[in-house]
């Protein structure tokens, strides 16, 4: 039995799909069917159901399944006493919502290639919960995004918050007329709010529909930059977490409405797998950095 078998095992059943599972191993598909052939062959059982699409583990298949999870831990382990204190080399896959992206990725990277020379990163973009899955997939090694307080992660995840902000509502300069408004003053000026799948847009969209209103959307755009330029034309209200509005080059022109029945907080979350090697060092730095700009931020 081999590492390198149970590796592909688990990878088809986490992706049910055998190209999938290639893709992620950067093997080709052929050579994942051989090592399922090897593991089956040295256990003596039929792991996967072949009859069903997606595919699924036969019920031992299930059971031995959650055994090279837990020997993959173990050996994860083993990997990281040894390579914890290493130079980070090689690739640094890291997720980031398109949110958070625009206004704190540029110094973060900039830190990790004056740092890490021989470190490759790549990075991609998506709502939290996508990101979230790649990385229990293992096509991230860290995300950081945005998730209420108190967020439990899946097992063999470590995740750690960075930051604790309040979303506000924001307006261009010059629209308050009262100190105080409700949810429902708000509807007559729509929204410019990223699409469906944003947690905010979401939380928004429950408060309203908990007083009996619908979310009236002007522009759906990705990307705080963008949407607080949009809001700053005047094309609708925005809703942002506040360091980021403090941050950025339209804040001259926005002004935050007083939106005392609507007062929701969010953390942003560094999100690791919970064993990556060499690595650890250079997702720490990138975690302090991304602490670093939003505490300018506030400070702005």
């Amino acid at each position: 039995m081999k590492i390198d078998d149970i590796d592909a095992f688990v990878a088809v059943i986490r992706l049910q799909s055998l190209s999938h599972a290639a893709e992620a191993l950067q093997l080709t598909q052929s050579a994942i069917t051989r090592r399922l052939q090897n593991l089956e062959e040295s256990l003596g059982v039929e792991l996967l159901d072949r009859n069903t699409k997606p595919l699924k583990p036969t019920p031992m298949g299930l059971r031995v399944y959650e055994q090279c999870c837990a020997i993959q831990r173990e050996v994860d382990a083993l990997r990281e006493l040894v390579t914890s204190d290493a130079m980070p080399t090689g690739s640094l896959r890291l997720g980031v919502p398109q949110t958070v992206g625009d206004t704190l990725l540029l110094e973060a990277l900039q830190r990790l290639q004056n740092t890490y020379p021989d470190l490759h990163v790549q990075v991609s973009n998506g709502w939290g919960s996508g990101l979230l899955k790649r990385l229990e997939n293992g096509e991230l090694d860290a995300v950081a995004a945005l998730f209420p307080a108190g967020k439990v992660f899946p097992e063999g995840l470590h995740g750690q918050s960075l930051a604790r902000m309040g979303l506000v509502v924001v307006a261009p300069k010059g629209t308050a007329s009262k100190r105080s408004y409700k949810l429902a003053d708000c509807q007559s000026h729509g929204w410019v709010l990223n699409p469906d799948g944003c947690g905010f847009r979401a939380g928004l969209q429950r408060a309203l529909a908990e007083q009996g209103m619908n979310l009236s959307v002007n522009l759906e755009i990705f990307g705080t930059d963008l949407q607080l330029g949009l809001v700053a034309n005047g094309m609708g209200l925005g809703l942002v977490p506040e360091p980021l509005l403090e941050g950025s080059r339209h804040r001259d022109q926005l002004e935050v409405l007083n939106v005392s029945d609507f007062k929701p907080m969010i953390d942003l979350w560094l999100v690791r797998a919970a064993f990556v090697g060499n690595l650890q060092g250079a997702i720490g730095l990138f975690g302090e950095v991304i602490s670093e700009r939003l505490g300018d931020a506030r400070k702005a």
